[in-house]
């Protein structure tokens, strides 16, 4: 299977609400940068009454967009897909001016302990405060005024990443974790990759037909965009597997060989997805370590392949 046809073509419309379905408005803070693309899309979801998906960053411009959007409906439930700094912040305010309810999978927490001496290298991305009215588990469904939302909990960019399911219209709110423009980055201690690759299962099996991601335009096909998404991530996982298989024996050296072709500043971020693999890799038995893996240990075949 070919690699997802990415869409980079999007007109972020700074200020300005865009219709994008019937009842739903899209509204992109002016945050771009190489993880946000364009900048963080928020969605109101409703006609009379609304719900907020994401509200995004603690955004001054942004802020006064949304209220413009608004224009004074009830807006009943404020939904956060996730709690990077991107998306969950401008929860409070929006609440403490429309006395709506938070809702979310929980708080921001890894997806595994930190090990000793290890840092978080997304720390500072990460909305500590933020603490949902509702936790929801998994299928639970929230219903507002002539529209349903139903968490799809999608663990793996972050462990609480959740994507809501608009009741009766087919469409997904799919915040981080898969996108039209680029491949969600997993990153540990944050996110988990056997997470993220269980999570796209769980979406490449409900055959939604359009999904609304946290940042840039929407996957319109999504029932070939996923396993296309699902294919790219196993052709970096036999990337990794073939560059140890070679003799690199750390992360360094498998980034400047399998993103050879993409500008050095990112060469960062790439590491820490090829550590996400590895971590899934090793607790396979497909890989050995030489102690817990991370981006400084050394790594080898652990069998015959």
């Amino acid at each position: 299977m070919e690699s997802p046809a990415f869409d980079l073509a999007f007109e972020p419309a700074y200020g300005r609400a865009v219709p994008v379905a019937p009842d739903i408005l899209r509204i992109t803070a002016e945050n771009p940068g190489p993880f946000t693309f364009f900048g963080t899309n928020s969605y109101l979801v409703g006609s009379s009454s609304l719900g907020v998906i994401d509200p995004g960053p603690e955004d001054e411009a942004h802020y006064h967009a949304l209220m413009a959007a608004i224009g004074g409906r009830e807006v009943t439930h404020i939904f956060v897909s996730h709690t990077h700094r991107d998306h969950s912040p401008l929860a409070r305010r929006l609440q403490a001016q429309t006395g709506a309810v938070t809702v979310g999978q929980g708080p921001h927490r890894p997806a595994r302990p930190l090990r000793t001496g290890e840092v978080n290298p997304f720390a500072e991305s990460s909305d500590m405060e933020f603490v949902p009215d509702i936790a929801l588990g998994d299928g639970e469904t929230i219903a507002g005024d002539g529209w349903s939302l139903t968490s799809v909990l999608t663990p793996g960019h972050t462990a609480n990443h959740a994507a809501f399911a608009l009741e009766g219209r087919d469409i997904l709110f799919s915040g981080d974790h898969v996108m039209a423009w680029s491949t969600s980055i997993v990153a540990p201690p944050d996110g988990a990759m056997a997470d993220y690759m269980a999570s796209l299962d769980k979406l490449i099996a409900r055959e939604d037909g359009l999904l609304l991601p946290g940042h840039g335009g929407p996957v319109n096909e999504p029932k070939t965009f996923l396993p296309a998404l699902k294919a790219h991530r196993l052709k970096r996982e036999q990337a990794v597997l073939a560059r140890v298989a070679a003799g690199d024996s750390g992360i360094a050296e498998m980034v400047k060989a399998i993103y050879r072709d993409i500008d050095p500043k990112l060469h960062g971020a790439a590491a820490l997805s090829v550590l996400a693999h590895i971590e899934d890799l090793v607790e396979r038995g497909e890989i050995a370590a030489d102690g817990p893996p991370s981006l400084a240990a050394r790594y080898r075949p652990a069998r015959s392949r």
